[in-house]
């Protein structure tokens, strides 16, 4: 998985969602941003309060659209 971001978010199902892995592992299936930056936040990649920027490419991978693609 080396040269990859430790966040991947798939492109979106045929249900809309987007399956997130951190470090390889699936966390969950994202429905919008809030989902993301939950799982990241549940990840260690920030504390409650903190603000997570959601379009940084070392960060996060986004396949199949941008943050923005939601089905």
């Amino acid at each position: 998985m080396s040269g990859h971001p430790p966040v991947i978010v798939y492109p979106p199902s045929s249900t809309g969602g987007r399956r997130v892995t951190v470090h390889g592992q699936i966390v969950g299936m994202a429905h919008g941003r809030g989902d993301v930056a939950a799982f990241l936040r549940q990840a260690g990649f920030a504390d409650g309060a903190e603000e997570i920027d959601l379009d940084q490419p070392a960060l996060i991978e986004w396949r199949g659209g941008d943050l923005e693609t939601w089905r």
